[in-house]
């Protein structure tokens, strides 16, 4: 199957970059038809190279949202994506060393988009700027992201309209501890003081139900590599519960209180190792994790063989159907009483993603339309329909004369697993592997829709929330203080810290820091995977103790100054904004 899921900075990888010759900035031919405000459904049609980083698929984007790109555009989207082309940076790299990265790039702002700019990689996009009307509702960032350089190059991604205090998120933060709270509630609603005693809570959990409804073996955890890029992904989640977070080997309070290196004996990371060594000593973690993918690890957690998901839009999105829901089963936030879950908030300037059009694209003005619609509300209810966003109207959800609504269809398809067939109209396929492979909103879904007044989130709609209730939400709803939403159980509790939106970017790195990170790196993914699957306490300690080492032979404290110094400035800047928005 394919996953869209949008996953938070300190979540997604730094791609690596490549030291390009000096090139200078391409812009459009001079006699090149600069016009988007044309109708392209008439026009030849192409085929378009979308490089995304984020993009958890690779191909032809087809289903609906291939359908409706192909009925306004007349073009196909053939997605690039590293983390299925074997992860790391050797895509990029390659592709970069070739002198184009795509027809439209999809990339990390600041760093990753200044150097393709720099390279002539990326096309001066300020020609088309002045007709998309739709992307200039939010030029204050596109200005910002553009800050420095002579031209627009780069459009901004979850971009919002909302305070920078206000978290992005919907009912749900970003990160978690969410266990199958059926299997909880057989316990007694064990109490959960702190990270590790979640241990014995999924050992007793496991134990009671040794396999899955498919006869297949559960597991408390599972875990995979796609995503790895500073450090182990996977070992970077259970410091956001309690508010840290990750900027390169530096790992932050999200409220700028503290501070240290992911290898300092405080660190949260490390902390972390020894929990999943922990609970491998245990027998709970999937013996698959260390040569799996995402795809097949979400798919255990679709079939119910895994019992704790760091994030909502994970094990929620895979398990909760309606029917399991129906039945009382399904994930859900657990009290754990230390925690101080991190949230980010919304980002008048943009998240930490762009879009940019590339220099060799054929059909410029093309891909600037597309862009564009990105940024209607269309674009954005269609683009976001894996991150809260409803999908297309008219096929996932109308509006009524009390408010969007989801269609007895979009019910089936959203909240039962998406494997209902889409009508052939629309494009056919299942559901669920026909959204946008993009992995990268233009808008932040908790914004409101113009055309209905309401949030783009279906979950903020009233008329969702009037229909949603269900035996799980009700008994979790019991159990947390009468709370309905997670959302409201953290913030009412004093457990939600919430990181102010800001367009920070950190500077590119030197080409001495950048040669550095990428040993340090490398030996901290390394033997972070095996101190997580160490045979006994001495070797989890020697393998510590040689990982130290190691990254400190490799530089591993130079590039750490950097990356704490960079950390202290997204703070400033965190302060900055939210004190002229806030």
């Amino acid at each position: 199957m394919r996953s869209h899921k949008a996953i938070a900075a300190l979540v997604a990888p730094l791609l690596g970059v490549l030291s390009l010759a000096a090139c200078t900035p391409s812009g459009p031919d001079e006699e090149a038809d600069v016009s988007i405000d044309q109708d392209w459904s008439a026009a030849e049609p192409i085929t378009i190279d979308v490089f995304s980083a984020p993009a958890n698929y690779q191909g032809i984007e087809s289903g609906w949202f291939g359908k409706i790109v192909k009925d306004k555009f007349n073009m196909e989207l053939n997605i690039l994506a590293p983390n299925v082309a074997g992860g790391g940076d050797t895509l990029y790299n390659t592709r970069v060393a070739g002198g184009e990265l795509g027809d439209l790039v999809i990339v990390g702002k600041g760093q990753q988009i200044d150097e393709l700019v720099e390279g002539g990689l990326v096309l001066d996009a300020a020609p088309y700027y002045e007709a998309m009307q739709n992307t200039s509702e939010y030029d204050p960032a596109v200005q910002k992201i553009n800050e420095g350089k002579d031209s627009i190059y780069s459009f901004p991604t979850m971009v919002s309209t909302l305070k920078p205090t206000e978290p992005a998120e919907g009912v749900d933060p970003t990160f978690g501890p969410f266990l199958r709270w059926d299997y909880y509630a057989e316990l007694g609603y064990p109490e959960i003081d702190t990270l590790e005693d979640l241990l014995p809570v999924l050992k007793d959990m496991q134990d009671a139900h040794p396999e899955a409804d498919n006869g297949k073996p559960t597991y408390g955890l599972s875990l995979f590599k796609d995503w790895d890029g500073n450090m182990m992904v996977m070992a970077g989640q259970p410091p956001a519960v309690y508010g840290y977070e990750h900027l390169g080997f530096a790992e932050a309070k999200g409220d700028g209180s503290d501070y240290h290196g992911i290898l300092a004996p405080e660190s949260e990371y490390l902390r972390a190792l020894k929990f999943y060594y922990e609970a491998n000593q245990m027998g709970i973690v999937d013996p698959e994790s260390t040569t799996q993918n995402y795809d097949t690890m979400f798919a255990k957690y679709q079939s119910g063989q895994v019992l704790l998901s760091w994030w909502p839009w994970l094990g929620q999105q895979a398990y909760n159907t309606e029917q399991n829901m129906a039945d009382g089963k399904g994930f859900q936030l657990v009290p754990m009483q230390d925690q101080t879950v991190l949230s980010h908030g919304a980002n008048v300037y943009g998240g930490g993603l762009v879009y940019g059009i590339g220099s060799k694209a054929e059909d410029p003005a093309r891909i600037a339309a597309f862009i564009d619609w990105l940024y209607s509300p269309e674009g954005i209810e269609s683009n976001s329909a894996d991150n809260a966003g409803a999908g297309p109207e008219g096929l996932a959800w109308e509006n009524g004369p009390d408010g969007p609504v989801l269609t007895e269809f979009g019910r089936q398809a959203i909240l039962e697993g998406g494997e209902v067939e889409v009508p052939a109209e629309w494009g056919s396929g299942a559901y669920k592997d026909g959204g946008s492979s993009l992995n990268a909103s233009a808008v932040l879904p908790n914004d409101v829709d113009p055309r209905t007044g309401y949030s783009y989130n279906y979950k903020l709609w009233p008329s969702y929330q009037e229909t949603s209730a269900n035996p799980l939400i009700e008994d979790w709803s019991k159990e947390m203080g009468g709370s309905k939403t997670t959302m409201e159980y953290l913030q009412s509790n004093d457990q939600l810290l919430v990181a102010p939106g800001a367009s920070f970017t950190a500077p590119t790195d030197s080409s001495e820091i950048e040669t550095l990170r990428n040993q340090v790196k490398a030996t901290i993914v390394e033997h972070s995977w095996k101190m997580a699957f160490a045979k006994d306490g001495a070797e989890f300690d020697a393998l510590l103790a040689e990982m130290q080492e190691t990254a400190n032979g490799l530089g591993y404290e130079k590039v750490l100054e950097v990356d704490l110094a960079n950390a202290e400035a997204q703070n400033e800047a965190r302060e900055a904004v939210a004190n002229e928005f806030g």
